[in-house]
């Protein structure tokens, strides 16, 4: 009997990604990756502004095209696979990532104008020159709206959409104004592939609407006009752009379009999910359930957990977001996170280690093992992009504690390691303060898959065994995990996660050793981190006070 596939689409920091499956068990066949080809690493960077982070759309379209042909190109080889049996397509990206675009839907910097603007590009979820603008939501929001507020963990974040999107207004009025809407990357990709571009046709997720941008059937859509109108009276125009109806990734965006059908070599009308978040459909892909921790490992990290909302669920402070239907059906989605995990490694390792054998990741990785935990008098703080949970705060910076003449770049690494750890469980804590358990830790991503070294120290830290994801792209299994829904082969999400994912045989488990000389540097790190991150006084503002001056000075 003739297999159905499906094929999920990642869009990551720097590159696309596609994954072709087996609509019934997960099997996967094809994968396919495109790294962006503008600016650094597919990121567009600012020397003179540091926080600044955009991306070129077109890197999006045409890695599309790219990858979706190279999957189909691959699986050509396997027996009995044809094109005219993949039967649809899902979609995550990273966000929040928004874009302006005009009445048409072209995003403004394909226009010759808006060619060379920066303001005209897809704001990439790691842009935080918004933070003063994130800063002013949060204090309107706690005097006007304090119910917002409290749907998104008290404070509102410079990764996210309305922040971005004020700033424009600011610093770029030119390209505010000639915005006739701004898409989320997640709903930008359905759209384009759909053909549904135009505004008022963009079919719109609730991932990225409930979790960035302020939106709750409880109050009635997006953030109301009054509120909007106090930050700036330019946001009710945008505010008027958006609909008043979102959907959860169980709904269709629409169906592949004859253009796309024939540039891709698939058929045409196949349903295309409604995208989402890549660690909401990451956490998919991991087979999420109650009380279990999806952690996808990447650039930064994400943290996801469900409830059923039939139980009900408190409000929890420092979360991204308790959004129903965000990761599935029938449960609450709640979101947390690291704003950098790999991305301090990278640094580290490719920026400020010593170079040659000293400085590669392997043998790094091989010294660092052999370090007993708490043998360097090493602590370090993961804030090198700022904290996304439980602080909320894009103006804190890293640090490293107890260094000596003596510091080898191997210790300073596994201390780089152990703070990423003991962010995550603080992260762990504040979920399980507000009762909701955490039972079990699924791993996924490069970094799970990849070095063990970090695996264990994250179960040392944690005192939880961690199981790792048996996809190595839950992201885009996630997305074809929903294709597979939409597309009417799996009846619903319970199905098709029980049939599409499972773990690998191997997962790690707390050495008590290691446990209790984490706890006791744990202990340490809190003091560290309520010091910087949430106390009052000289020292809760050093960080802050450098950045200023750094700033005043590069300009």
């Amino acid at each position: 009997m003739s297999s159905n596939y499906v094929i999920g689409l990642d869009f990551g920091s720097s590159s696309v990604r596609a994954l072709l499956v087996d609509a019934a068990n997960g099997r996967e066949l094809a994968e396919q990756s495109f790294d962006y080809p503008h600016g650094r690493y597919g990121v567009i960077l600012d020397k003179k502004n540091p926080n600044l982070a955009r991306q070129h759309p077109a890197d999006y379209l045409l890695g599309i095209k790219r990858t979706i042909r190279g999957v189909l190109n691959k699986a050509l080889q396997t027996r009995g696979f044809s094109r005219d049996r993949v039967i649809g397509i899902g979609v995550d990206t990273t966000g929040s990532t928004p874009m302006p675009v005009d009445t048409a839907g072209t995003p403004l910097v394909m226009l010759p104008k808006f060619r060379n603007n920066r303001a005209a590009l897809a704001w990439l979820w790691k842009d935080h020159t918004s933070h003063v603008e994130a800063a002013e939501i949060t204090e309107l929001g706690r005097m006007m709206r304090p119910h917002y507020m409290a749907k998104i963990g008290g404070r509102y974040s410079s990764e996210w959409f309305w922040a971005k999107i004020l700033h424009c207004a600011r610093t770029s009025p030119e390209v505010f104004e000639a915005a006739a809407t701004w898409v989320e990357l997640a709903d930008f990709v359905p759209a384009q592939l759909t053909g549904n571009v135009r505004p008022e046709q963009i079919r719109r997720g609730v991932c990225a609407a409930g979790h960035k941008a302020l939106f709750s059937h409880e109050w009635g859509g997006y953030a109301d006009d009054e509120f909007l109108g106090k930050l700036d009276p330019r946001l009710v125009k945008v505010r008027g752009s958006l609909p008043s109806q979102v959907f959860n990734v169980s709904a269709m965006a629409g169906r592949l379009t004859s253009t796309w059908a024939a540039k891709l070599g698939l058929t045409e009308n196949i349903p295309v999910a409604i995208g989402a978040f890549d660690c909401h459909l990451g956490a998919i892909g991991a087979g999420i359930s109650d009380n279990t921790l999806v952690k996808i490992m990447g650039t930064s990290t994400c943290d996801i957990m469900v409830a059923p909302i039939d139980k009900g669920l408190t409000d929890i402070p420092g979360l991204c977001g308790i959004v129903p239907e965000s990761v599935l059906p029938g449960y609450f989605g709640l979101e947390a996170g690291q704003s950098a995990v790999g991305d301090i490694f990278d640094w580290f390792v490719n920026r400020i280690a010593p170079g040659g054998h000293i400085g590669s990741y392997e043998s790094l990785t091989r010294i660092a093992g052999k370090l007993k935990p708490g043998a360097s008098g090493l602590l370090a703080l993961d804030w090198h992009n700022g904290n996304r949970t439980v602080l909320v705060d894009q103006r804190l910076t890293g640090a490293i504690l107890g260094l000596t003449l003596y510091s080898t770049p191997a210790e300073i690494y596994r201390s780089l390691i152990e703070a990423t750890a003991f962010g995550s469980r603080v992260i762990m804590e504040r979920l399980e303060e507000y009762g909701v358990r955490c039972e079990r830790v699924i791993n996924c991503g490069g970094i799970a898959a990849k070095n063990p070294l970090i695996m264990q120290i994250y179960a040392d830290v944690l005192g939880r065994p961690i199981s790792i994801s048996r996809s190595s792209q839950t992201c885009a299994l996630g997305s074809a995990i929903a294709a597979a829904v939409v597309s009417g082969v799996h009846s619903n999400f319970s199905e098709a996660i029980a049939s599409m994912t499972g773990v690998q045989k191997q997962a790690y488990k707390p050495k008590p050793s290691h446990v209790a000389v984490y706890n006791r540097l744990y202990r340490q790190y809190r003091v560290l981190h309520d010091a910087f991150g949430a106390g009052e006084g000289e020292i809760a503002g050093v960080m802050k006070n450098l950045l200023i001056i750094r700033d005043e000075v590069r300009q």
